[in-house]
């Protein structure tokens, strides 16, 4: 049987793809004001996701990529179903947290159903996008690919997130106001961020000894996960 090695530091870009992804999902909970715009906290941290989405595509690949993503996704479900679990149990007599606790890791089982639905079809799509775009550019301007590939992945994150979670509940104007200023919000961090992205590609590089560019061998079909 054949293995597939993985090395420590794609191990450990995994892990904190994971990690951001989780933090970002309980930081949902608390509002910001940003100036005249009212913004979640995880708008802080679920960007370096796909921060972290386009250096992995760019260095091991979009089937490397396509596992990490599934990871994410199987340890923040993992990780809602334990909390779920920890609120359910019967607390103590002394236990005077439990309203507070339901409040913030109880999600609704509409918005849970969203974010979910919406993280794993964004982030696919920002794979693939930057996937594609590096195989028609031969590898050049990673800038570009980066900011596109991100606007695609926000735009579809933010278009599947929220109509699910707020449809029915927000007028349908505030909904298209909420998927524009979102998905430009998330991309424009992502563009200040980018010196850092492109130097942390460089280090990847060097430190792999090279990258991967996919080809007409690569599967994009997304539940394709033992192809890496």
């Amino acid at each position: 049987m054949s293995k597939v090695k993985i090395s420590v530091t794609f191990m450990l870009l995994a892990v904190t793809f994971c990690v951001c992804l989780i933090v970002s999902n309980l930081m949902e909970i608390k509002t910001v004001d940003l100036g005249p715009l009212t913004i979640t906290a995880g708008v802080v941290v679920f960007p370096i996701s796909y921060i972290l989405n386009d250096c992995i595509v760019e260095v091991y690949g979009f089937s490397k990529a396509r596992l990490v993503i599934w990871l994410g996704f199987g340890m923040n479900l993992l990780v809602s179903l334990l909390l779920q679990l920890g609120i359910w149990l019967p607390g103590a007599p002394s236990w005077q947290g439990q309203e507070a606790m339901e409040v913030v890791f109880g999600a609704v089982p509409r918005i849970f159903a969203a974010s979910f639905i919406a993280f794993l079809c964004g982030s696919m799509v920002n794979a693939y996008v930057m996937s594609r775009m590096k195989a028609a550019s031969n590898g050049r301007r990673f800038s570009l690919r980066a900011i596109v590939s991100s606007l695609w992945g926000e735009g579809v994150d933010s278009v599947i997130f929220f109509p699910i979670a707020f449809g029915g509940i927000l007028a349908w104007n505030e909904i298209a106001m909420l998927i524009i200023t979102q998905t430009f919000l998330k991309t424009f961090y992502e563009v200040l961020i980018l010196p850092v992205t492109m130097r942390v590609v460089k280090m990847l590089r060097d430190h792999e000894g090279g990258d991967v560019t996919d080809d007409s061998r690569t599967s994009y079909k997304w539940w394709k996960i033992n192809e890496i």
